[in-house]
């Protein structure tokens, strides 16, 4: 049985890219594995240091990850800030992490470049904070993107360096959990690269849209004016339709439209409409469960003090051990 841990920046509502890129592995993993899923609000501090509305993000994200299927009872969801050992851990690694290494962090370099006019601390150490959120449960897997795989690997050489500079055998190097072949990556709406609510608002269509919003939407997404040979290679922003629609559509609707693609009959504007319709109809359930759960106030009250409850004995008996292998002892 592996500890296997994820968590999500309450920064904006969830998106068919998080769906079917981890959250409906995350659903079946709940049941095969020992889970931790937490909301990382101090994480979203970093980029976003003075929120509107923290706890109404984390309250929303919180409803979307038990309206897709994450069930409180069998795996561990709970608050990053409801575990103080993860702040008092960050800490501690801090201490033990250098500053040409943290420089030397891509996504940092990238962030910096992005937003020069908010290079804090947080930004700098996010990897200490990171390693600190898998190693206070001593996760042994733990599901990564790509742009997250460099600060998985400082999470194992962090687990390392403490292990040797105290000679113990405390913290295990976690490893990456692979999905294989069950990802599927959902293209934006925008014509290129992925969708995510950082990419801008038309980019991503959020599981939990309005009817109304998603046709808008997809009526918008980027296309050329058609094919102008049979059988011809679907450039990158009809690829994407097609590459969503794969996700949300019947085979024969998809197989339909390939066929008017390749005999160049296509109209783009029937695709889309019936695209719009699809990922309506794919959400719906999903939009449900979403306003089911909103509305029961007592039910998200129980479920994130057992979510907290949970996480804290797995966190405190790591800082139990950590502050004794250091030397935090009471006189």
């Amino acid at each position: 049985m592996s500890i296997v841990l994820s968590g999500i920046r309450p920064t904006g509502n969830l998106h068919l890219g998080n769906y079917f890129g981890a959250l409906k592995n995350f659903v079946k993993m709940q049941y095969e594995n020992e889970c931790y899923f937490f909301i990382a609000d101090y994480h979203s501090l970093t980029t976003h240091p003075t929120p509107a509305d923290l706890h109404g993000n984390v309250r929303q994200v919180l409803v979307e990850y038990l309206a897709a299927g994450i069930d409180p009872e069998i795996a561990t969801l709970y608050i990053q800030s409801d575990l103080p050992e993860t702040a008092e851990l960050y800490l501690l690694l801090n201490m033990n992490a250098y500053k040409g290494e943290l420089e030397r962090v891509t996504t940092y370099k990238d962030k910096v470049s992005k937003q020069p006019d908010n290079i804090n601390a947080g930004l700098l150490t996010y990897p200490c904070l990171m390693a600190a959120d898998i190693l206070i449960h001593r996760s042994q897997k733990v599901p990564v993107g790509k742009d997250q795989e460099q600060h998985l690997e400082m999470t194992r050489t962090f687990a390392r360096r403490f292990n040797r500079l105290y000679n113990v055998n405390l913290f295990p190097e976690p490893e990456a959990y692979n999905f294989g072949q069950q990802l599927i990556k959902i293209p934006g709406l925008d014509g290129a690269g992925k969708m995510g609510k950082s990419e801008g608002e038309g980019n991503a269509i959020f599981l939990a849209e309005d009817p109304k919003s998603i046709r808008k939407k997809v009526m918008r997404a980027i296309t050329d004016s058609g094919p102008t040979e049979m059988n011809q290679t679907k450039p990158e922003p009809i690829a994407n339709i097609f590459s969503i629609m794969k996700a949300v559509s019947s085979p024969e609707t998809v197989e339909y439209f390939d066929d008017q693609y390749n005999k160049c009959t296509i109209r783009y504007g029937d695709m889309k409409k019936q695209l719009a319709e699809d990922i309506i109809n794919f959400t719906e359930p999903f939009r449900e469960k979403v306003k089911e759960i909103s509305a029961d106030e007592d039910y998200i009250h129980k479920v994130v003090k057992m979510g907290k409850e949970k996480a804290h004995i797995s966190s405190a008996a790591t800082m139990k051990e950590v502050r004794e292998i250091i030397g935090f002892r009471e006189f």
